[in-house]
């Protein structure tokens, strides 16, 4: 005799928002598992024909598949290999990110504390802050001449007044001083009369050090009297740039090798709206060299720096691993797919939906095999820059930074197996497309309002000088911040943009807070109360959800209404004990 049938309920959802079909099995009768549990058999199985047969392990392979990890140890005892190592990569990439980013941050703060120093060193009467996107200004003529001297003299007495481990360049290059100006012309401003030719000429002058040392010269004219007089009415700018060398010692605290630096300056004095005001510029980029001959006493630097290699490579052969892993699953999910769509259509005569078989295709090890690529990449990056063969530190912090995160996302995978959390998920797939539709159409009133603030009010208030800062002016208000401030930097040069600007200050933060905000909000209010009634009175159910639903027997008994409790992966009510939950 056959055994009795089994029970075909629906379970609480799965992680992936859609109801979980379960099939309760009377293993105290003639149907159970295998040892191994390579598949489920029945006597009544004997007799079936073969397509009948295909069915069913189609539908354990189905049932199989939808499972969690918990669920699939205790249905064949498969040890869930993916989720302990993607535990073990969760603290290995962190602590390997803590680590690369406390190195990280001793380069950053010795390239800015460089620029801070060089801007006192060369630019006459710094003030220690800059006065906006230029260091200083200069406004008569004198001042100017006084600001190249000055770092000239600068540079020829380095070694005697910098605090820091700098050098000159080994090809003693010197100082290169360019200026740009006018060609020839004549302008008289008192009669409204200018006769000038556009076109940009450039003389450039090189100084070497040992030249300019032994001269020990107080005046620009008598360095280069032709080059140094100028004509301020066609300059244009004037250019100073210069190579150094410097050692950053500070690493070695850290246990950690030196790095060698050079760094290309440059102090530019900007002339170009002939305004009366010459903006001064320095700009400092630093690149990060092998240092060619070094020697440190004492072994504890290279020690620590092997370990810290080693773990690397513990991080790669882990993520290597997770890798091969994901990808395996995603393969073997593909041809269940096939199996299944092939199935379907020879059964059933028609094709399975889209919705299904994206199904089959699981999001999260897509994204943790990103993750896993990044992070391979920006661990071969880091042993490179550790053993001061790459310098690429910003590029290995985006690969490092971003695959952290996706780890750190993808967590919210196992998460999903509990169903307080799993609303939040849910919430999220339910209210996206809704929320990026939404979200194109209040881009172009934003983008209008951009426009509109940059040319209107851009000459007259400083958040709205250019369209990238009007953007984040615009986003600032939005989120409620630094309101007064923008309402109140506003000249009052003229009544009308004045005027202008408190009707579309006031228009924007309406429209953007109290009606499109609202909005917003709203959308993925909608969807977790959607999300919530689903849970309560059940998902919508696809064909595939039907077919897992379907059962050998004609003994099926009714769906209950409400849906089982589903606490956690690894831990059942007693009552549960006889189901196979599908996830």
């Amino acid at each position: 005799m056959m055994g009795p049938a089994p029970r075909c309920q629906r379970a609480a959802p799965s992680h992936g928002g859609v109801p979980r079909p379960v099939c309760a099995m009377d293993r105290s009768g003639p149907v159970g598992y295998l040892a191994r549990g390579r598949t489920l058999v029945t006597r009544s199985m004997m007799a079936q024909p073969d397509s009948d047969l295909g069915e069913n392990a189609l539908k354990e392979d189905l049932k199989f598949y939808f499972m969690n990890p918990c669920e699939k140890y205790e249905a064949r005892r498969q040890i869930p290999w993916k989720l302990g190592l993607q535990i073990l990569k969760i603290v290995m990439v962190t602590t390997q990110l803590i680590l690369f980013g406390l190195s990280n941050q001793l380069v950053v703060s010795f390239k800015e504390e460089n620029t801070v120093a060089f801007k006192h060193l060369f630019l006459k009467g710094y003030s220690g802050v800059d006065e906006d996107d230029y260091s200083c200004s200069a406004y008569t003529q004198q001042d100017v001449y006084d600001g190249i001297l000055f770092a000239i003299n600068q540079y020829c007495q380095l070694k005697n007044v910098s605090l820091g481990t700098l050098g000159y360049e080994d090809d003693m290059l010197g100082l290169q001083i360019c200026k740009q100006q006018y060609k020839k012309g004549t302008m008289l401003p008192s009669n409204d009369t200018l006769n000038i030719d556009i076109a940009i000429e450039t003389d450039c002058i090189y100084l070497e050090p040992q030249v300019l040392g032994s001269k020990k010269s107080g005046d620009l004219k008598m360095i280069n009297s032709s080059f140094f007089n100028f004509e301020f009415y066609r300059l244009i700018q004037v250019e100073i740039s210069f190579k150094l060398k410097g050692i950053d010692l500070q690493t070695i605290h850290a246990r950690e090798l030196p790095d060698c630096y050079a760094f290309q300056n440059t102090i530019t004095f900007n002339n170009r709206a002939h305004s009366g005001k010459i903006k001064i510029y320095f700009d400092s980029d630093a690149d990060i060299q092998e240092c060619k001959d070094w020697h440190i006493s004492g072994s504890i630097v290279q020690k620590n720096t092997q370990y810290i290699l080693v773990f690397d490579g513990f991080v790669i052969v882990s993520c290597f691993a997770s890798l091969i892993l994901c990808t395996r699953s995603i393969i073997l999910a593909l041809k269940l797919q096939k199996r299944f769509v092939n199935f379907f259509l020879e059964k059933y005569k028609r094709h399975v939906c889209h919705a299904d078989r994206l199904e089959f295709i699981n999001g999260w090890y897509v994204l943790v095999i990103i993750s896993d690529v990044m992070t391979i990449i920006g661990s071969i990056m880091k042993m490179e820059i550790k053993a001061k063969n790459l310098t690429s530190y910003d590029v290995c912090s985006i690969f490092l930074g971003t695959s952290t995160l996706f780890v750190w996302v993808g967590v919210i995978r196992y998460l999903g197996y509990f169903q307080t959390y799993n609303v939040l998920i849910l919430t999220m797939q339910a209210s996206l497309p809704k929320v990026l539709r939404f979200c194109c159409c209040a881009g172009m009133i934003y983008l209008g309002y951009t426009f509109c603030g940059w040319i209107v009010l851009g000459p007259y208030h400083e958040k709205f000088e250019d369209l990238n800062t009007v953007a984040e002016c615009l986003f600032s208000l939005v989120n409620g911040d630094d309101m007064f401030a923008t309402f109140a930097q506003i000249q009052q040069k003229s009544t009308l943009v004045w005027l202008f600007s408190r009707l579309y200050l006031y228009s924007f933060i309406s429209l953007f807070i109290y009606m499109i905000l609202s909005l917003f909000i709203a959308l993925i209010t909608d969807s977790y109360d959607t999300i919530k009634k689903y849970q309560q009175n059940g998902f919508p159910v696809t064909d595939l959800h039907e077919f897992l639903k379907e059962c050998s027997s004609t003994d099926c008994s009714k769906e209950p209404q409400a849906s089982m409790p589903f606490i956690c992966c690894c831990r059942r009510q007693g009552s549960d004990d006889n189901l196979i939950l599908i996830n």
